[in-house]
């Protein structure tokens, strides 16, 4: 077996001609231009001195905005304390009610009691008529006492409970003027020894006149036993 051999191109690469070499020495580096100086540094500045600035007044609506306020706060206490003094009005009026509804009850007698206003009232206003008839033609300070003395007298008769509660509450509000209090005790106590002396003296009299009554039996018992 054989091989046939043919002649074949070859192609080689040539060596560089110019074998690039690192120099010894360095470079001296390029003097520095315009172009490549490096900036200067910057300089601070100081800020500028700030101006005083003048103080600046309200504006017409800030002004207008304080008015308001004020008119409004003025408003609001002005209502505020009317609506206290109608409060306070309205408390004294209830307490008022009260205290005289209280008082007016206060003054009737108990059920148990068995004593009735309604005919004893009557009983009182006839007497007090009474009185102011019988002294019509005498003197003016007769005719103003009589009627009271009669339905003071009256009223203590047929009305004794009721008559005490109004005494009672007479002389609570008298002891808050205590002149007045000082002459009602002692038109009180002088009325009081005038009525204990009127009954010592009725007593008296009732004994004498029983006395004499027994002496006079006694006598004509004693003529009736001489006769026989």
């Amino acid at each position: 077996m054989g091989f046939a051999l043919a002649p074949r191109t070859v192609h080689a690469e040539a060596p560089e001609t110019a074998q690039s070499k690192k120099p010894i020495y360095d470079e001296p580096a390029p003097l520095p231009t315009s172009g490549t100086l490096p900036p200067p540094p910057p300089t601070e500045q100081l800020p500028p001195a700030e101006e005083p600035t003048k103080p600046r007044g309200p504006t017409p609506t800030e002004r207008l905005a304080v008015q308001i306020g004020k008119a409004r706060l003025g408003l609001y206490q002005y209502a505020v304390g009317a609506e206290d003094a109608v409060n306070r009005t309205m408390d004294r009026a209830f307490n008022l009610e009260q205290s005289f509804t209280s008082t007016i009850a206060s003054l009737a007698p108990p059920r148990e009691s068995g004593e009735k206003l309604m005919p004893g009232a009557i009983y009182v206003l006839v007497a007090a008529m009474a009185g102011s008839i019988i002294t019509r033609n005498r003197s003016v300070i007769l005719r103003a006492t009589a009627p009271l003395a009669l339905g003071i007298t009256a009223g203590w008769t047929v009305l004794p409970i009721t008559m005490g509660n109004v005494s009672n509450l007479a002389w609570k509000y008298e002891q808050r003027f205590p002149v007045i209090a000082q002459g009602h005790l002692q038109i009180r106590q002088s009325i009081e020894d005038s009525l204990r002396a009127a009954k010592i003296h009725s007593q008296i009299g009732v004994r004498y006149v029983d006395e004499k009554v027994t002496d006079a039996r006694e006598t004509v018992e004693d003529w009736v036993k001489k006769g026989k």
